[in-house]
């Protein structure tokens, strides 16, 4: 199987990087291509052994799965100089924000297997959640690989296309609303007394381990959130601030506020 990415940025690396750890694709088998040839040493640098190029159609003719890694106002130019030279049987994957399929093979101005994916920042360190979209002409074998492709850097699942707005609201954009939380209880265990450094290690660890509860235990989070309140406790006096003070509806809002704003950019 022959993997290749047009860019060489950071979450064509956290790709390149979980294939290569799972053992999915051998170095040799993977190629990429970028304008810079700085960052084409940073990358060949890293990742010993992948065949890189400056030339964007140097490789196109052996890829199985080509993935275009580059920001969205690339992908124009990008696939206006690929699209004669790309075979019908490559499936293309893109992973940029707000490319619908359509407006993707619009570019190509015909059709070809085409999955439509996005996947979070926690891909760089091998836990990101991603939603994919293939397109009818992809056969099961096709969507399966595609789906362990970019299961090598986190988690992935199929979606339907007119759901990843909501999907971007949720999974592409709460690493902030995450890291904003981490930040807040750092700052109150300082208030108490706590070491900075200690505050965020110690704070980041707890969110990473109740995350990884609800995944592995399969309980409904407001059952595991039962377990840890003790009746008349010091958790469930917390939990009634965070109640009083709307941090349940301030985050659905904030959902809300990001899937209607997606949507918008979308369209644009």
């Amino acid at each position: 199987m022959n993997v290749g990415f047009i860019g060489s940025g950071n979450m064509a690396s956290a790709i390149i990087g979980g294939l290569l750890n799972k053992g999915s694709v051998s170095s040799s088998d993977l190629y990429v291509t970028d304008a810079s040839s700085e960052a084409l040493e940073r990358i060949s640098s890293r990742f010993k052994g992948i065949n890189t190029s400056t030339d964007n159609l140097a490789f196109l003719e052996k890829l199985d799965y080509l993935f275009l890694a580059v920001k969205p106002h690339i992908y124009e130019p990008v696939i206006r100089q690929i699209r004669k030279a790309v075979s019908d049987s490559t499936v293309i994957i893109t992973i940029a924000a707000g490319k619908s399929r359509a407006q993707v093979l619009g570019l190509f101005e015909r059709d070809l297997k085409l999955v439509r994916t996005m996947p979070n920042t926690p891909a760089l360190v091998g836990e990101g959640m991603t939603a994919l979209c293939p397109t009818e002409n992809l056969s099961e074998a096709e969507v399966k690989e595609v789906i362990d492709l970019m299961g090598a850097c986190g988690r992935a699942e199929l979606l339907e296309e007119r759901l990843f707005d909501g999907y971007t609201a949720l999974c592409g954009s709460s690493p902030a609303y995450v890291f904003m939380f981490i930040e807040a209880l750092a700052d109150g265990a300082v208030r108490e007394g706590l070491p900075r450094d200690k505050a965020y290690r110690m704070a980041a660890q707890a969110v990473l381990g109740s995350a990884k509860m609800v995944l592995e235990t399969g309980t409904h989070p407001g059952e595991l959130k039962d377990q840890v309140c003790s009746p008349g406790g010091s958790t469930i006096e917390a939990v009634g601030v965070l109640e009083e003070k709307g941090l349940r509806s301030a985050l659905m809002e904030a959902v809300r506020v990001c899937a209607d704003k997606s949507g918008k950019l979308s369209r644009s």
